[in-house]
């Protein structure tokens, strides 16, 4: 054994088990790296992943220690807990408008900290520059294949790294260096490319992100090839950028997060308006974005409870021709929303937000109840114009729902649907719904079955509504319209 660690101590090469090999990602003596590339190794048979050991990364040349993850300290919580006692909000700072408050437990992960202790009770890495650290997994196996996260934005470009895995973390040591690309994409680029494989400018999207100017002069295309990238992704304070995947069903970016794994302070109020404290629950979050446009994708987080694959907040932003897929709360957008073409997945209350969202030629599956509308009187809430709804799990549902939440009602909370088509809806229709129902709007014109018949409405909600033809022309004829329910015109 010692002999062994000796020569890989020496030679710089991966140490596999005795009989086992150990193939690197990036390869041992590999150049041209991504910096944001994720550290992968390929065994034979299925590694046991240690509770305990280190892995640190170094600066070959002058051996400075870059970053250090230890795998004695648990990811994040499993179950619901209650948050450090104070200083967890530590000093206020500006963002978005708006005060905010800080995490005084996020050290790890910032470009200072790399080589120092970090807080012991859960994994912190910052992303996308947000001071508060997310919980996340150091180390993900997958069958063969052990995936390595350093934290976020430490390692450099044109530097040379030594990684150091210790025993206790597979069972025996492995160590082996690369060299990253002496520089990025160009400052002003409109396109720069992201592959899972490392052969693009940048090997996960949350690198692409990071990179890219947070308001170009000119739009900013991120292409994603085809590829499967587990990682959570989180962006702030940008505009003018589209995301666009190169196959919508191959794109897949997931990670297992939910609102145990990520919680946020009590009694701090998120993602209602600018400023406020963004959520940290779901697989991705565009967070206080303008112009923001994504296609052609699959988001997903893999946990259950409170778990969006989306939380979309901001204006005058698309997302279209995309899969998303949570459990309760699958999709939140919050601002005005352009979504055409998209398949949302969840377990309930599928579909949450504040508004103005349009969707148009939509398919929306649900276990429980598709939507919680929170929008005020100062915009509209959702529009669905030929959309599908189908109530997973057999059984029937409502299409939304208006309770008080913590002393809070929505009675301004509108869902309108037209010509849409239902499958497993109740009767009702829609509910439960409390409070003041004078202005809330939960309309339908022309709901049909699968088979094109039309739905038998006559033991909807009393709150609800049917439009007609021949009362209502002109309603119907601006709720078909997204640039009157968003206030903007998106591209059709």
């Amino acid at each position: 054994m010692i002999t062994r660690l000796l020569c890989t101590l020496a030679f710089s090469a991966a140490v596999a088990p005795a009989g086992a090999a150990i193939i690197p990602f990036p390869a041992d003596g590999a150049q041209q790296v991504d910096p944001d590339t994720q550290l992968v190794l390929r065994f034979d048979q299925p590694p046991a992943l240690g509770n305990s050991g280190l892995i640190r990364i170094y600066d070959a040349a002058n051996g400075r220690l870059v970053d250090t993850l230890d795998l004695s300290i648990p990811a994040g919580p499993t179950e619901r807990t209650t948050l450090p006692p104070a200083p967890y909000l530590a000093t206020p700072y500006v963002y978005a408008n708006g005060p905010r408050a800080t995490n005084a437990n996020t050290k790890a992960g910032t470009p200072s900290a790399g080589a120092e202790p970090g807080d012991t009770r859960y994994q912190l890495t910052i992303i996308g520059g947000f001071t508060d650290g997310f919980h996340f997994h150091p180390v993900i196996v997958r069958d063969k294949t052990a995936t390595i996260y350093p934290h976020h934005n430490l390692l450099e470009y044109g530097k040379r790294y030594r990684v150091q895995v210790d025993a206790a973390v597979f069972g025996e040591p492995v160590q082996w260096q690369f060299s990253t690309k002496p520089r990025g994409p160009a400052a002003d680029a409109e396109r720069v490319e992201v592959s899972a494989d490392g052969s693009a400018d940048f090997s996960t999207l949350q690198g692409a992100l990071d990179y890219v100017p947070d308001h170009p002069a000119k739009r900013v295309t991120i292409f994603v090839r085809n590829g499967d990238y587990e990682e959570l992704v989180y962006f702030r304070n940008k505009s003018n950028i589209t995301v666009q995947g190169e196959q919508r069903d191959k794109v897949r970016i997931h990670y297992a997060n939910n609102e145990v794994f990520n919680p946020h302070p009590p009694n701090i109020s998120t993602n209602e308006v600018p400023g406020t404290f963004p959520s940290r629950r779901a697989a991705v979050t565009a967070d206080n974005v303008k112009g923001v446009h994504l296609r052609d994708l699959t988001l997903e987080t893999t946990l259950k409870g409170q778990a969006e694959g989306l939380l979309m907040t901001g204006s005058e932003n698309i997302v279209a021709n995309t899969t998303i897929i949570g459990s309760g709360d699958a999709l939140q957008v919050n601002g005005s929303t352009y979504l055409p073409d998209v398949k949302i997945i969840g377990d309930g209350d599928t579909i949450l937000g504040r508004g103005p969202a349009f969707f148009e030629r939509c398919e929306i599956q649900s276990k429980h109840a598709f939507m919680w509308i929170r929008n005020t009187a100062d915009n509209h809430g959702n529009v669905f114009l030929n959309c599908r709804f189908t109530t997973l799990g057999g059984g029937q549902t409502e299409l939304a729902r208006s309770p008080v939440n913590k002393g809070k009602g929505y009675p301004h909370a509108e869902a309108v649907l037209i010509n849409a088509t239902l499958s497993g809806i109740s009767p009702a229709g829609w509910g439960p719904v409390t409070g003041h129902t004078s202005q809330l709007r939960f309309w339908e014109f022309n709901s049909r079955n699968p088979d094109g018949t039309l739905v038998d409405v006559s033991q909807r909600h009393p709150a609800s509504r049917q439009l007609s033809m021949e009362r209502d022309a002109e309603t119907i004829r601006n709720y078909s319209d997204p640039a009157w329910v968003l206030g903007w015109t998106p591209p059709r």
